[in-house]
């Protein structure tokens, strides 16, 4: 499939056709700022946004926090060479983006880690080191958007990978990523300092 600017026109821009609206969009971000920056105790500085598309939460985010770092991770050629100056994309992908070293420039990681509308397309046999590649570079929260077998999805799913929840549970589990809940994820050092309910834990 190609990601040129067809394909962003449709699902992203075609009233008809895209998933969210920009004030959704807009209502997301601020959410998921807030989650971290209350895990964080502090404000945001570094997101690293992975699957980034054309970069539409990178004007969001430096509206809401003008002195963040951004760092956009798109595989597609057009986008990249479209927006990434402009919105700070670089080209790669979630399968492989330890090869981009981002620890050179954010050893601690980032504060927040986005991969929206991404991991249900990843294939199973690499989806595990996925995971593990996103728990590195998390420093603070990730806001991991992932549909199931039972979920009703919209938007582009010819190669959409179905899997049941219980799945994911397993492979975040075993990447040492906590659920926090709507998306949210924690590192296991992190997520330690949470409550239970913060994180759902029933022991």
């Amino acid at each position: 499939m190609a990601y040129d600017k067809a394909y962003f026109d449709k699902w992203y821009r075609s009233r008809q056709h895209r998933v969210r609206t920009p004030a959704q969009i807009r209502r997301i971000v601020a959410f998921v700022v807030g989650a971290a920056e209350y895990v964080l105790d502090r404000p945001v500085r570094t997101v690293l946004d992975v699957g980034a598309g054309e970069g539409h939460w990178q004007p969001i985010l430096k509206a809401l926090r003008p002195t963040l770092t951004y760092v956009g991770v798109e595989p597609s050629t057009y986008a990249v060479t479209r927006f990434g100056k402009r919105r700070g994309l670089m080209l790669g992908s979630v399968e492989r983006l330890h090869e981009l070293q981002l620890h050179e420039k954010h050893p601690e990681g980032f504060d927040l880690v986005v991969c929206c509308g991404v991991l249900n397309y990843v294939p199973t046999r690499v989806l595990g080191s996925a995971l593990e590649q996103l728990q590195v570079h998390t420093g603070g929260l990730a806001w991991l958007e992932l549909f199931t077998k039972y979920d009703e999805i919209e938007g582009d799913i010819a190669m959409l990978k179905p899997r049941p929840p219980e799945w994911y549970r397993q492979r975040f589990s075993q990447a040492g990523l906590i659920p926090c809940g709507l998306h949210l994820y924690a590192p296991r050092d992190l997520a330690a300092g949470l409550t239970a309910l913060e994180t759902g834990r029933i022991d």
